[in-house]
């Protein structure tokens, strides 16, 4: 009496898949977990210097631009009239310090024509360093 005549009979397979899953955890855990320790394989013993560490930094002007056409020379509102003014203004925020950096904080929505006007007022006032102010796009 064969009761099992007309069934099929599956042949027993091993899943892989669990395995390598549990061994790339494994991996990562021994990658995460493991301390690399650096061989030199010189010795090198370094130079002693008594140099002065503190450099001297430029006296840095702010300027902003708005959006509106506002200017602003160290957070101290400027009406602007002409390039010569602006010029003059920059010398008067200088005091004195030679060859200062203007930073240009100019809105993204300020005309172009006033950012030029403050690129043309530093160099009629003599100062070649200028730069510009930017920020990183947020999230």
């Amino acid at each position: 009496m064969n009761f099992r005549r007309g069934r099929f009979r599956e042949e027993p397979e091993i899943n892989f898949i669990p395995l390598i899953d549990v061994l790339l955890v494994v991996l990562i855990f021994l990658m995460a977990s493991t301390t690399y320790s650096k061989f030199t394989e010189l010795k090198i013993s370094l130079p002693e210097a008594d140099a002065e560490k503190q450099v001297q930094r430029p006296k840095e002007i702010n300027v902003g631009v708005d959006a509106t056409g506002r200017f602003a020379l160290n957070k101290q509102v400027f009406t602007f009239t002409t390039v010569a003014a602006l010029a003059q203004a920059l010398r008067d925020a200088a005091a004195g310090a030679t060859d200062p950096v203007i930073i240009i904080n100019a809105d993204a929505a300020a005309k172009h024509q006033d950012v030029v006007h403050v690129m043309e007022a530093a160099r009629l006032a003599q100062y070649a360093n200028i730069t510009f102010a930017t920020q990183s796009p947020g999230k």
